[in-house]
């Protein structure tokens, strides 16, 4: 598939955004779902997921699509993974970080993607075997040789509170030699900024695949690599990634796999 699968994307990504920033003066009046604890969805995430989905299925109808919010679409080795508004409890604050992030999966591994942020009109995109571009600049991850000096994005996700000890400890002993760690409220623009050099790492457990599958990608094209707690490559089922460039996601690997339980590991 030519590289224009990731203009459709930037398209589709640009509509969803032109939703999500039409609603931000009204976010008082929006309907909001709680699909479970802490974990909420607002009638823009549902908005701009069908604007995505529509412009998706307009250029390639036969592809199927898994939304965070409608589910799965359609069977097929091409898949689709839409996160219409990534970071919707900023958004509801008023916090103005969130984004759109969209990739194409093939065979369980990302070949397109597309993080937008509508706020900055900032658009990462990302080709598997083409490298990873900020609004057509071309874009690699930091050169930090180790976790002196490193600037680490990690979330406490609402769903996998069951592992807050865990994470709290890796976060400590990642502290001994980072220089500080954030936590942004957005994995996919966390990731995104992992593959512009703006933060040196990112971690979190338990997240979708919506979550990460096109910021992953960015990262990879970018120069980094990703993988998960127990330092297997690709996109972890488990939800538990690691991203960086090669020596600082080696040294975050030794210390979040010192730190962390059989079950985040995987074992």
């Amino acid at each position: 598939m030519p590289r224009p699968a990731v203009n459709v994307a930037a398209r589709a990504a640009r509509s969803a955004g032109n939703i999500i920033l039409r609603y931000m003066n009204r976010i008082e009046g929006l309907a909001v779902v709680e699909k479970q604890r802490m974990d909420f969805a607002s009638e823009v995430d549902r908005l701009a997921e069908a604007e995505i989905v529509k412009e998706l299925r307009r250029a390639y109808p036969t592809h199927a699509i898994l939304g965070e919010e409608s589910g799965q679409i359609g069977k097929g080795p091409l898949t689709w993974v839409i996160d219409p508004l990534d970071g919707t409890h900023n958004y509801l604050r008023g916090i103005p970080h969130f984004c759109v992030s969209i990739a194409l999966v093939e065979k369980g591994e990302p070949v397109y993607g597309v993080v937008f942020d509508p706020l900055r009109d900032e658009l990462f995109t990302a080709s598997k075997g083409d490298g990873a571009y900020l609004n057509d600049r071309r874009i690699r991850v930091g050169k930090r040789e180790g976790l002196a000096g490193a600037l680490i994005a990690t979330g406490y996700p609402y769903r996998a509170r069951n592992h807050l000890d865990a994470q709290l400890a890796m976060t400590a002993a990642l502290l001994k030699d980072a220089e500080d760690i954030r936590r942004m409220g957005s994995a996919a623009l966390d990731l995104a900024y992992v593959a512009a050099g703006r933060v040196d790492g990112f971690f979190e457990p338990g997240l979708n695949v919506w979550d990460i599958a096109a910021g992953a990608l960015l990262v990879r094209e970018a120069g980094g690599v990703y993988g998960d707690f127990a330092g297997r490559e690709g996109l972890p089922e488990s939800g538990n990634i690691i991203a960086a460039n090669h020596k600082v996601a080696a040294a975050m690997t030794e210390v979040i796999g010192a730190n962390a339980t059989p079950r985040l590991l995987g074992v």
